[in-house]
């Protein structure tokens, strides 16, 4: 021999590493997820999540993004530069917390 190493007979060297981006060892944990409904497509990318005592979710009318934000985050947008208007489907012009401009928004206590 030479001195140097040759790779084992049946390996194959992967000089990329896709093998270890796309293979998950059988000894890898398994996913922890919570109970309940589990949602898929675009219900997982829409969706914001259980709901969270001491926050609320805005709906923006612009980016259409729904984000979870505490009460008090939620109370400086609104006592900053701000305007209500009840009669609409979003109807509070305020800054979003998504895109930070102002939007129409929508604030929902279930979300």
């Amino acid at each position: 021999m030479d001195g140097t190493r040759r790779p084992h007979r049946g390996r194959r060297i992967d000089p990329t590493g896709k093998h270890a981006l796309f293979s998950a060892p059988v000894q890898a944990a398994r996913d922890q997820l919570g109970p309940g409904n589990q949602k898929e497509g675009r219900a997982a990318l829409y969706s914001s999540g259980p709901r969270q005592v001491g926050t609320v979710v805005v709906a923006c009318s612009s980016c259409l993004a729904r984000t979870r934000v505490s009460l008090v985050d939620v109370g400086v947008r609104l006592l900053s530069i701000s305007v209500w208007l009840p009669a609409r489907r979003y109807p509070h012009w305020m800054r979003c917390p998504a895109c930070h401009r102002h939007q129409w928004c929508a604030i929902d206590w279930n979300g």
